[in-house]
């Protein structure tokens, strides 16, 4: 069948409307924001702000850190929190998401914990080390562990070492991966652990603040993001919750009653 050039500009327009409206309407709805226990205080403080500002979101928590960004790239949830740049860029590659960066939270100390031992130098010849399992993380554990001076690694490897780039092992260590969120439940097993405070605040293991080794915060890449799916950038509740994220005073005082000293925000102030 062919219409005429009139009809065909009807049919177009009318089109147009109807994607138009489709795309208003699904910024129409509460905002769905993931995340995890090591994240959920802050946010819910951000949530209850939003409100008052007459902004619906929905906080969805999770156990893993595979689910959030599957749900992101579904679109059963609009936004995730729980992640850096360089867990997000193995995701898409290894999961075939399409999902981006939209807005930096904050960035998390890491350290070495130990019930055993009060310095690194008692780890003993043979003794065993936890670091996460995931290829990212546990890139960042190895080169914690390279900056406390009980390995070496091969030089360049850097956000992206493995335990096969390990070319010096003078204590004959034995690095065990575990998943990161099990890590803080680790210590009693093992000699060494990297941990993340606030997964070890939850789990109530040990002093969060007690590391014998911090990694120091530096590694920007390691700021958590704000992460969306590729394309929805112009979602103008995600504008208003980050600011909100970013800029409250009761989100500040959250954030430094749930990490103390142990983060600094990553966006600028």
């Amino acid at each position: 069948m062919t219409f005429s050039k009139p009809l065909r500009a009807a049919l177009g327009g009318a089109l147009l409307t109807l994607c138009t409206a489709a795309a208003a309407a699904d910024y129409s709805g509460p905002l769905k924001v993931g995340t995890t226990a090591a994240f959920a205080p802050p946010l819910e403080t951000a949530v209850a702000e939003a409100k008052k500002s007459g902004l619906a979101v929905e906080l969805v928590e999770f156990t893993d850190w595979t689910a959030p960004n599957v749900s992101v790239e579904n679109g059963d949830i609009d936004v995730n929190l729980f992640q850096h740049k360089p867990f997000l860029e193995n995701a898409n590659q290894s999961g075939g998401f399409h999902l981006v960066a939209y807005a930096p939270a904050i960035i998390n100390n890491i350290g070495l914990y130990s019930k055993k031992h009060s310095a690194i130098d008692q780890v003993p010849q043979g003794g065993t080390v936890a670091i996460a399992n995931d290829p990212i993380n546990g890139a960042r554990g190895l080169l914690l562990l390279q900056k406390a001076g009980l390995i070496t690694l091969k030089p360049g490897a850097g956000l992206k070492s493995t335990v096969d780039d390990i070319v010096s092992n003078p204590k004959d260590l034995k690095i065990i991966e575990v998943e990161a969120v099990q890590l803080s439940r680790s210590l009693e097993e093992v000699d060494l652990a990297q941990g993340y405070p606030h997964y070890l605040r939850l789990a109530k293991t040990i002093d969060p603040e007690k590391a014998l080794l911090f990694d120091g915060l530096e590694h920007p890449e390691y700021v958590i993001q704000f992460v969306i799916r590729q394309g929805h950038q112009d979602d103008p509740r995600l504008a208003k919750f980050v600011d909100i994220y970013q800029h409250s005073p009761a989100v500040r005082a959250s954030l430094d009653s749930f990490y103390g000293k142990l983060y600094q925000p990553g966006w600028s102030q």
